[in-house]
């Protein structure tokens, strides 16, 4: 039977790479018409470096607000926050400088602003929901936005790729996703010079969170060639790239390399296909224990493959060789991999022991991924056996 499938491709418009970030945004602000320019950016970046006022000065009297206050797993709260600041000075465009849970923040905002949310509890309304054929969707009368978003990302999470956006519901610490295609990013700019003041670990940690998108994407039982093609040459540049990087942290072109690697990693997901376990139990660890989401990829993607295997090991021989090691046990090029990084390798090195597994476990059966991993994951107790292999 011949393999079947569908292909939305992204309403993103364009992406400009290697040109300095304040000249391509000005040109994209004045090509777009857009006259109120709303900033959401890094905090630290604000404080510690030019690199913010070097877009404000970019952007001239154009630049309305800025709003630099995104907590990590980019809370409701703050979404809100933002959304209101945005709302009071009118903007007409978004652009985004910082890490991934500032790009998810700016996503949930479009939707806030063009469905009047003005409170963390009435984001209720912006959760998806699944369809008569299952498929799940933005709910039923959810209004697209009428302000987009421009990203400079500075950290390798990916999440300017997607129309997908996970917000922390504070009031019981889950982390769920917005979904809506016009959420992801107008255009997307990558310029390596930006990132040199990304932490080290941020740095090679979210760079593990794209090696995760690659390999769940490659791994996935729903996996097709289209995607295949993007995430194999995206861990390549990522498996190269990142040890560059750590070895010479003003290696720009091994930062482009990385950054590249990342947009082409988010290819399996933007196409359709899901990720798996690692990704799922991931979003749990981060909204739970506040483990930051590289960590969690660093920890749980080598897990996840060594319970995976009895059923894609085939697949997993792909990994192997894009990472230049063919004929080698995926789960450990990984493993070893992110361990020549100076990652976490381990649930006990960031302080998660197994009295908290069955919580973890059955808060991981509610996220998207875990019901779509390739290794069928009926009960709790399959992802109990995951995170033994992870202790």
């Amino acid at each position: 039977m011949t393999q079947s499938g569908h292909i939305v491709f992204s309403q993103m418009d364009e992406v400009v790479f290697g040109k300095p970030a304040g000249e391509a945004v000005a040109q994209m602000a004045e090509k777009l018409g857009a006259t109120r320019i709303f900033l959401m950016v890094s905090g630290t970046l604000n404080r510690e470096t030019d690199e913010i006022e070097q877009l404000r000065r970019a952007l001239g009297n154009k630049c309305v607000a800025t709003f630099d206050n995104m907590p990590p797993h980019t809370p409701r709260s703050a979404v809100i926050a933002a959304t209101d600041q945005a709302r009071a000075c009118d903007a007409d465009l978004i652009v985004t400088l910082g890490g991934g849970s500032i790009t998810d923040g700016a996503k949930a905002v479009q939707l806030c602003l063009s469905n009047n949310i003005h409170a963390p509890d009435d984001m209720d309304g912006l959760m998806p929901v699944a369809g008569p054929d299952g498929v799940v969707g933005p709910p039923a009368g959810l209004k697209p936005p009428t302000v987009r978003q421009i990203s400079i990302p500075t950290t390798l999470s990916g999440g300017e790729f997607s129309g997908i956006s996970g917000v922390t519901d504070e009031r019981n610490r889950v982390k769920t996703l917005v979904r809506h295609p016009t959420i992801i990013p107008q255009a997307v700019i990558l310029d390596p010079a930006v990132t040199v003041h990304t932490p080290e670990w941020l740095w090679l940690s979210t760079g593990i969170r794209a090696v995760d998108h690659c390999v769940e994407g490659i791994c996935s039982g729903e996996a097709h060639p289209y995607g295949d093609a993007q995430a194999l040459q995206g861990l390549a540049l990522l498996a190269q790239g990142l040890p560059r990087v750590k070895a010479d942290p003003n290696d720009i072109q091994a930062r482009l390399d990385c950054q590249m690697g990342t947009w082409l990693s988010m290819g399996p997901l933007a196409s359709g296909v899901p990720m798996g376990a690692s990704h799922g139990i991931g979003y749990v660890l981060g909204a739970v224990f506040d483990i930051p989401h590289g960590h969690t990829s660093c920890i749980m993607l080598p897990a996840v493959m060594r319970w995976n295997k009895p059923v894609n090991a085939e697949r997993q021989t792909l990994i192997s060789t894009a990472m230049g090691r063919p004929g080698e046990d995926a789960g450990v090029v990984l493993d070893e991999f992110i361990g020549g990084l100076g990652m976490p390798r381990s649930l006990a090195a960031v302080d998660v022991g197994p009295e908290h597994f069955d919580r973890i476990a059955e808060q991981a059966m509610g996220t998207p991924w875990v019901p779509r991993n390739p290794r069928p994951i009926p009960t709790p107790a399959e992802v109990k056996e995951i995170l033994e292999i992870a202790a």
